[in-house]
């Protein structure tokens, strides 16, 4: 990367950084609150806790398309402004209700699509896929230091405090995005080919995936549910203890999850490791119901939690890039990420109904059978093909030509697919590295129209 790609790669993740921070350091700390306010209910402690996730679900598509239209600067600040406005809603909320209202304009502030586009926007072709990896990795650290800190914050400020802390945040965030990131001289306009909604939809290897995100996010919002009074009613832990729980599962959470994620890249195991960790999620609510009533026990369940937990954050998204079709790429990952929220806003809103029907079991049993019914669905999950990703500047191309030059490039020996952007004068390859004739393509380069 350039100085400037490094600065706006830096930039907008910061931004993705501290908008997720927002959102994942009062999952430790909501649900005791809430429960505490004027008119609260098990559900409406859920809904307080997830009901962000469905805002951002309804309005993630429309704010995409709405930077296409007005720019992609105007709509995230626009974006970060309601999200400002929403905690300060709930900072300033003295009713449970009030708390759901504040939360549910945080994620209305859905401003993930935007910060993607621009990040295409600003960097060269080749350089994209780095930009949108470092992103990605912002929203797992984002999740993984908020465990421990949300409790820490908790216990000195308070979460009203949390709230008024994270809308100054987002004031920060817009200047840092007009300040350090430059405004593109125009978007970019690549239509995508008709029929990939379709064809996302109908396609039940990405299905697939997109119920895994939903079921993850629904098992981890649901779990932050019932977890914080477990420690609190039946463990007797108070909130300022709480990091000493979080911060050891966190830390060797991580230690095991890295091995794990290399050794599924790096010997094409992709599949196997994902299944086990969908196994493991459910061992993990089975050590909850048999020995959550005590520390080491919950502490124990927690860990394997988190480990499964990661490896699958970080897994998933790879899975889906590879199975997806490179043409129908942004469509399969728009419906993922809707999937993501809407998963977050079931979980929450799922766990306070159950919780307050069936009790702490009820949502673990649930959780359980979400468990069963997703190794169901993982065990019929297509082994995603171990292939590389090729980029040839091919210079600006006519459709008609660029339609020819798509049909050469699939002929070569060990192109698995290609697609050629006749605006960037690209062609993307997805090529099997073992029978891939690198030579063969040489001829492309900088084709002429």
């Amino acid at each position: 990367m350039t100085p400037s790609e490094r600065r706006v790669t830096g930039a907008l993740s910061a931004i993705y950084i501290l908008r997720m921070l927002g959102l994942f350091l009062l999952l430790p700390v909501l649900a005791l609150y809430v429960e505490h306010l004027p008119g609260s209910t098990p559900l409406l402690v859920g809904l307080a806790v997830g009901t962000y996730g469905l805002t951002q679900a309804v309005f993630g598509i429309p704010f995409g398309n709405a930077s296409d239209r007005f720019g992609r600067k105007p709509v995230i600040t626009a974006g970060l402004m309601l999200f400002a406005i929403g905690s300060v809603v709930a900072a300033l909320a003295q009713t449970a209700s009030g708390m759901v209202l504040g939360r549910a304009l945080q994620g209305a502030g859905a401003v993930a699509a935007p910060i993607m586009a621009l990040l295409a926007d600003l960097l060269r072709p080749e350089q994209r896929s780095k930009g949108m990896a470092a992103i990605g990795i912002s929203i797992g650290g984002a999740y993984l230091v908020s465990l421990p800190l949300g409790p820490v914050l908790a216990a000195g400020i308070g979460v009203p405090g949390i709230f008024w802390l994270i809308a100054a945040l987002a004031l920060v965030m817009v200047a840092l995005l007009w300040w350090q990131v430059p405004t593109p001289v125009a978007a970019r306009q690549v239509q995508a080919p008709a029929g990939q909604f379709r064809a996302a939809l109908s396609d039940p290897h990405l299905l697939r995936l997109d119920f895994s995100i939903l079921a993850l996010h629904a098992l981890m919002t649901g779990m932050f549910v019932i977890l914080p009074p477990l420690l609190r009613d039946q463990l007797d832990l108070p909130l300022g203890q709480l990091l000493w729980l979080y911060l050891p599962t966190v830390v060797l959470s991580i230690v095991v999850m890295v091995p794990l994620i290399v050794y599924a890249e790096r010997r094409a195991r992709l599949k196997p490791v994902f299944v086990a960790m969908v196994a493991l999620l459910g061992v993990a609510v089975l050590m909850l119901l048999g020995v959550g009533h005590v520390v080491w026990g919950v502490a124990l369940a927690l860990l394997t939690f988190l480990i499964a937990f990661n490896v699958l954050e970080a897994t998933l998204p790879s899975m889906m890039s590879r199975l997806a079709p490179m043409a129908g790429r942004g469509t399969a990952m728009g419906l993922y990420s809707t999937s993501q929220f809407l998963g977050a806003f079931l979980g929450g809103a799922g766990a306070g109904w159950l919780r307050g029907h069936h009790g702490t079991e009820g949502v673990l049993w649930a959780g359980l059978a979400l468990c069963a019914v997703w190794l169901l669905v993982s065990t019929g999950l297509r082994a995603p093909a171990h292939l590389q990703t090729r980029l040839i500047e091919v210079g600006r191309l006519s459709p008609d030509r660029a339609r020819q030059l798509t049909d050469e490039l699939m002929r070569i020996g060990g192109v698995a697919e290609a697609v050629v952007i006749p605006e960037e004068g690209v062609a993307y390859l997805r090529v099997d590295g073992r029978t891939f004739e690198a030579t063969s393509v040489e001829r492309f380069s900088a084709a002429p129209a």
